[in-house]
């Protein structure tokens, strides 16, 4: 099993996962110039089947970069956008969509405190955590009366836990 080193979050090296959310490319100014708009962030994907769009509010709580990496979920019918409002970094950890997860496809990121990520339906991720205090996440997700939600247990051995590469600034 490689190393789970954690790297700084790019678009570019999370666009087969899904879609990182910060304010980039053009900006238009909206209410007469008092604010920047950056439009069309994240391929939102939320109301398949008999879904709807739901909005919440998630408190994580902050990984211990030791402990064993034990599970990831997916869900196959929609989107899931997690976005950081309180300063925390979201640590995010994620396989691509597949329909049996294979350990090795496994990455790890590091957001910044102005970062957050939309999942692409059945990205494999694990659930919500913030690097070195809890965080407040706003989360756009699909409510339906279909299941949506799929749980991979993780029994690999050595058990997978993160390398924090020490060049990388994650204080």
């Amino acid at each position: 099993m490689p190393e789970l080193i954690l790297e700084p979050l790019t678009a570019e090296a999370f666009k087969r996962f899904g879609d990182v959310i910060e304010a980039r490319g053009h900006a238009e100014n909206i209410n007469a110039g008092t604010t920047q708009k950056f439009a069309d962030l994240a391929k939102l994907s939320l109301t398949s089947g008999d879904g709807r769009p739901a909005l919440a509010l998630y408190r994580a709580e902050p990984c211990d970069p030791q402990a064993p990496i034990q599970l990831l979920e997916r869900h196959p019918l929609s989107s899931q956008a997690f976005i950081p409002m309180n300063g925390a970094r979201l640590v995010i950890i994620v396989a691509p969509p597949q329909d049996v997860l294979d350990p090795s496809t496994i990455r790890a990121f590091l957001g910044t405190p102005l970062q957050g990520v939309n999942y692409h339906p059945g990205t494999w991720h694990h659930p919500s955590i913030t690097w070195q205090q809890s965080g407040w996440l706003l989360v756009l997700d699909r409510e339906g009366p279909e299941e949506n939600c799929d749980l991979a247990p993780l029994d690999v051995q050595p058990p997978l836990t993160l390398t924090v590469p020490k060049a990388t600034a994650v204080t």
